[in-house]
Parts: C-alpha cells; sequence; structure tokens
C-alpha cells in the first residue's frame, strides 16, 4: 500500500509539473529556465552532454539488463528492463496526448539544438522517466545502499540535463519525466522472497 501511494503521489507531481508548465506563467519560467541551461558552457561540457544523453535510451537500458542478466542477477534485469519498457510506453502515449511542441519548433531562433530531431513531442521527456524506472527498479532489487543510490540519483539528473541542454526539451518536460519514472518503479512488481 506504502508503494502504491508513493507511486500515485509521484504521478501526481508529474501531472503537476504538466499542468502548471502549461499555463502561461508556467510557460515563461519554463521557457527561460530553458534558455539558461541551452545557452551553453563550453565545448568541455558540450562534449559531456552530448556523450552522455543516450545513457537514457531504452537501447542502453537493454544493454544494462543484459549485463545485470549475464552477471547472475535476471531478475533485477528482468524487472528493470520491464520498468523502464512500461514507463517508455507510457510516455509515448502522454506525448500523443499532451502534444507539446519540443523547444527548437516553438522557438527554432532561440534554440541550440545540438543533436538530431527526436521523434515524438516534448512532455515528458522519456530519457530521464526511462532511466529513472530501471535505476530506480534495479537499485530495489540488487539492494543497494544510501551511497549508489545518490550515485544513481546524480546519473538521473545529469541525463535530465542534458535533454535541456542539448535543445530537446523543456525543465518541466525532464522534471515530469523523473517523477513518472520513479513512480512506475514504485509500483513495479518486487521480487518477494
Amino acid at each position: 500500500m506504502k508503494d502504491l501511494l508513493r507511486g500515485v503521489t509521484l504521478a501526481a507531481g508529474a501531472a503537476v509539473i504538466g499542468g502548471v508548465s502549461s499555463r502561461p506563467t508556467g510557460r515563461e519560467v519554463d521557457r527561460a529556465l530553458f534558455a539558461d541551461v541551452n545557452a551553453g558552457a563550453g565545448a568541455a561540457a558540450d562534449r559531456l552532454f552530448l556523450d552522455v544523453t543516450e545513457l537514457g535510451s531504452l537501447y542502453t537500458a537493454g544493454a544494462a539488463a543484459c549485463v545485470l542478466a549475464l552477471s547472475g542477477r535476471r531478475t533485477a534485469a528482468i524487472r528493470a528492463i520491464g520498468a523502464a519498457g512500461a514507463t517508455w510506453l507510457a510516455g509515448q502515449g502522454l506525448k500523443k496526448l499532451v502534444a507539446r511542441p519540443r523547444p527548437y519548433h516553438a522557438n527554432p531562433e532561440g534554440t541550440r539544438l545540438m543533436i538530431a530531431e527526436p521523434h515524438g513531442s516534448s512532455w515528458p521527456s522519456s530519457h530521464p522517466a526511462v532511466l529513472s524506472a530501471f535505476t530506480r527498479t534495479a537499485a530495489r532489487e540488487l539492494q543497494l545502499g544510501p551511497i549508489p543510490m545518490a550515485a544513481l540519483t546524480g546519473l538521473d539528473l545529469l541525463i535530465a540535463t542534458s535533454r535541456v541542454y542539448l535543445g530537446v526539451h523543456y525543465p518541466s518536460d525532464v522534471g515530469g519525466g523523473l517523477l513518472m519514472g520513479r513512480a512506475v518503479a514504485a509500483v513495479w512488481p518486487a521480487a518477494r522472497g
């Protein structure tokens, strides 16, 4: 029951972020934050974000699940990739429902687009959603402690930031995605034993 309540609360948080960012004041704040992050921080930051952004893809989650399975942690692999896949599917449905234009469509002259145009609309961002669902579920299954959990949270935030920095999402998109991924992980069935 506690996990269900946590999942519902996280999902509600994602919906609130989406709702607030769809109102004029929320859009204004979102655009201003986007402009600050997307403006860039030099060549080293450009390279870092270009190099790490795909760690949030479903392909990378699949590769990580293979590594877990090959290392003898098959249950953790299956549960984590299942949560990541369910999150991706839910996100694709929400993208069609919300149909928010991506920053480079809404403001082509004011957006520094650094990667190929992704498919789908902007809200929620799939990369942080998929990664967060995978990392939270895998961490629970592997019974990781606070230090590895903090490192995984840092990775989730790095990938979320990369999506804004590279010009393909607004901050509210990645915030909604992070919460959505955590919501799915909270309610995803855990191994009982």
